[in-house]
């Protein structure tokens, strides 16, 4: 027996069979631990370092310094935060020699055979330390090129978000990388650049700009930020006006306009400028932060506004709208924009919404966002909570707003643990977390778009398995079915067009990993049946549609041509197209999400589906051969038929969750037998694995795969509150909870 806790600890010695109690510790343990915190809103250079489509930063000098000359050095120098140690696999592709320093340790430098390889590509270990970290690569520019390719691997997975250096951009995103350098400026020998100093003690020009010329800063404000116009064209202009406590009401805006102009104050209009020049008015004020908007139309002739606000005849102050990380000033500006197009006030005041952009001769031109008073200067929304290392650990951080799978099952157990105890303040907790996703969905669209990789929901807008957008979609939906949400339908219907139009498929349709260059490719998960199953189930209900149903039944079908062992009732966990077989290791968590995914299809397809009785024996076989390895402290292993192999809990949560609801719906025969190993299996965790506090232990890493299952058995250890066990130890109490309550 694998001993994860004293009993004291457990969650049985103090709550017994209460069920509830346990699911009331499962999730107040979550909601706490993971409060929740925004997006990280921050200053972001367009003429910086951006990224590519696999999220390295592309460090390509040669186009950014046109002028640099063979034997040139160039250094490119960031800051990285990580909340924990974390280790990650980075990836450098080498332009022409470089050398990376992680805190001043040389970690790479380039051999001449990668140097003279265009398509070079190095796996390099990356250890960031708690805290801060400096990263500082050196190029030297040669007739081949000037720089590299640098990032993460699996970077839309293990982000490795990226910061500014030095005091004058301290907050913003980005790197910072200098002007051409004749002779190597930094290094052990040379000393390393102040992350914390002034960039200009460092003797060297640091790009990307961050202030304006005299002549630019002259210029009406509008106008240096976007150009001037060809033809009349419009801009917004937010901020948030601080009126103090005090017996004066009336508040006097004052300023100038290029041309009509609306200023509006929470939401009403307070001013209406029809033609260009100055303006004045007197308005009632509450004390407070009130909402500030300008809608500013310009010309050949001029573009921008001036505002000023006095009380009592004292100057009020302007502050940002909403906190900035590295920008300055208090206005967030959009632009330029259709002059003849209105919005309401409540439509534009806000960080989810881009605008219908026009160029400066009023074409139609995409859409944009909100940048800064500074050269090509973007407010752009980061993902900065908890973060991915090589071991799917994540430290203490928070996990909220993260669109990735396990918690797309933690998100479910929450939303049913609500309803099982009657608690709106968990579902509410769930649905913001899954609506910060989505209300960010078309601007993480565009931001891809616009700068290469996207700074928030990196696997909904980069779906390339169904690892990125399975889980989370069929939560997603599970709240749709709840709330009528019309934003996370959209985004299921894009979801539903990559599984059923889009993602790789074998001869016979069956769903597989293509992923050339890989770990993965050429491979079939059973992991993919959870990753697809449940949300073409739900997707099904969402649109009344026959078609995902059959999807979904045909894969399980499929599936079980290549992985069921049908002397043993059990899957493999990978069936391996490179070698034309499969691995025959039975994971437990691989076939957990089997027997979970087929109970949740089983659930809605109808009695006549010609698939059903096919399904209901897959079913059958595949919990026959599961109860036969019970152990007996009710838990299974994470190899399921190895005795050696230590007990696991995130399988054993999936194997109650199915047999429970295989008894309540009167799917599996010898229902007695069936329902007590599911009573063995949550005495078990309740024993074993969730303490008191809530904490979930025995929960083994994220997995690649193996044809040895000394892999799955000594390199895969578990880790506490683990995301993959969180949601299913809910999901799993919510089903004994209703199997209690059945006649069995």
């Amino acid at each position: 027996m694998s001993a994860y806790l004293e009993p004291r600890e457990s969650a049985r010695y103090w709550f017994g069979e209460d069920v509830r109690r346990v699911l009331e510790a499962l999730s107040a343990r979550y909601v706490g631990a993971n409060p929740p915190v925004p997006f990280a809103m921050r200053a972001f250079s367009a003429s910086g370092v951006l990224q590519t489509r696999d999220g390295l930063y592309d460090m390509d000098l040669s186009a950014k310094l046109p002028t640099a000359e063979n034997g040139d050095y160039a250094y490119v120098l960031g800051r990285v935060w990580s909340d924990d140690e974390r280790s990650i696999d980075g990836v450098v592709e080498p332009l022409s020699p470089v050398r990376l320093y992680v805190n001043e340790e040389l970690l790479y430098r380039s051999s001449a055979a990668e140097e003279t390889k265009p398509d070079a590509s190095v796996v390099v270990p990356l250890l960031f330390r708690k805290g801060w970290n400096a990263v500082l690569i050196e190029a030297l520019r040669t007739e081949a090129g000037f720089g590299c390719r640098f990032g993460a691997v699996e970077a839309k997975v293990r982000i490795l978000q990226v910061l500014a250096p030095f005091a004058g951009r301290e907050g913003s995103a980005g790197w910072a990388f200098t002007a051409p350098a004749k002779g190597r400026r930094f290094g052990p020998e040379e000393g390393f650049p102040d992350v914390l100093g002034h960039e200009e003690d460092t003797g060297l020009t640091w790009l990307p700009r961050t202030a304006w010329t005299a002549e630019e800063a002259g210029r009406p404000n509008l106008e240096r930020m976007f150009g001037r116009p060809a033809a009349p064209v419009a801009a917004y202009g937010w901020s948030v006006l601080e009126v103090p406590y005090g017996d004066a009401l009336t508040v006097v805006l004052e300023g100038r306009a290029s041309g009509r102009s609306t200023v509006w104050l929470d939401g009403r209009p307070a001013i209406e400028v029809a033609a260009a020049g100055p303006f004045r008015a007197e308005i009632s004020a509450d004390a407070g932060r009130r909402q500030v908007l300008v809608r500013c139309v310009g010309g050949p002739d001029e573009w921008g506004f001036e505002l000023r606000a006095y009380r009592g005849g004292e100057p009020l102050a302007f502050a940002a709208p909403v906190p900035v990380h590295g920008g300055e000033g208090a206005w967030l500006y959009a632009g330029p924009l259709d002059p003849s197009a209105a919005a309401e006030p409540a439509a534009v005041c806000g960080t989810a919404a881009l605008f219908p952009a026009v160029d400066l001769a009023g074409r139609a031109a995409g859409q944009t966002y909100w940048r800064l008073d500074a050269p090509e200067t973007m407010a752009r929304p980061y993902y900065e909570n908890a973060m991915l290392s090589n071991r799917w650990t994540t430290g203490g951080a928070t996990n909220y707003a993260r669109w990735d799978y396990p918690l797309g099952v933690t998100m479910y157990g929450l939303l049913r643990t609500a309803r099982e105890l009657n608690r709106p303040d968990l579902a509410e907790y769930a649905l913001g977390h899954i609506d910060s996703c989505a209300e960010l969905y078309e601007y993480a669209l565009w931001d891809r778009d616009r700068y290469g990789f996207p700074s928030v929901n990196h696997q909904l807008v980069l779906i390339r398995m169904l690892d990125n957008c399975g889980s989370f979609g069929s939560a997603m939906l599970e709240a749709y079915l709840r709330t009528g949400n019309a934003r996370y339908l959209a985004i299921a219907d894009a979801i539903a067009d990559f599984m059923l139009r889009r993602l790789e498929r074998r001869e016979d349709g069956a769903f597989y990993r293509r992923c050339p260059g890989e770990y993965s490719a050429d491979t079939m998960w059973a992991d993919d049946l959870y990753m697809s199953g449940p949300f073409l189930t739900r997707y099904a209900v969402a649109r009344g549609s026959r078609e995902p149903l059959d999807e979904a039944a045909r894969q399980f079908l499929l599936y079980r041509r290549y992985l069921f062992m049908e002397a043993e009732g059990l899957m493999s966990h990978v069936y391996d197209f490179k070698y034309g077989k499969a691995t025959r290791v039975p994971w437990g968590r691989g076939n957990g999400w089997c027997l979970f995914s087929l109970s949740e299809l089983l659930e809605k397809l109808p009695e006549d589906h010609p698939d059903r009785e096919a399904l209901l024996a897959l079913f059958r076989d595949h919990c026959a051969g599961v109860i036969a390895l019970q152990s007996d402290s009710g838990l299974w292993r994470q190899v399921l038929n190895r005795p050696d192999a230590y007990e696991e809990a995130s399988c054993t949560a999936m194997f109650a969750y199915a047999f429970a609801r295989g008894v309540r719906f009167g799917w599996l025969p010898e229902r007695e037998r069936y329902a007590a190993a599911a009573h063995r299996a949550w005495r078990g965790l309740t024993a074993e694995a969730i303490d008191r506090q809530g904490n979930v232990h025995g929960v083994c890493s994220g997995s690649r795969y193996s044809f040895d299952p000394g892999y799955y058995m000594d390199d895969l250890r578990t880790v506490v509150n683990d995301n993959h066990g969180i949601g299913i130890m809910m999901l799993a109490g919510v089903e004994i909870s209703r199997l209690e309550g059945s006649k069995v």
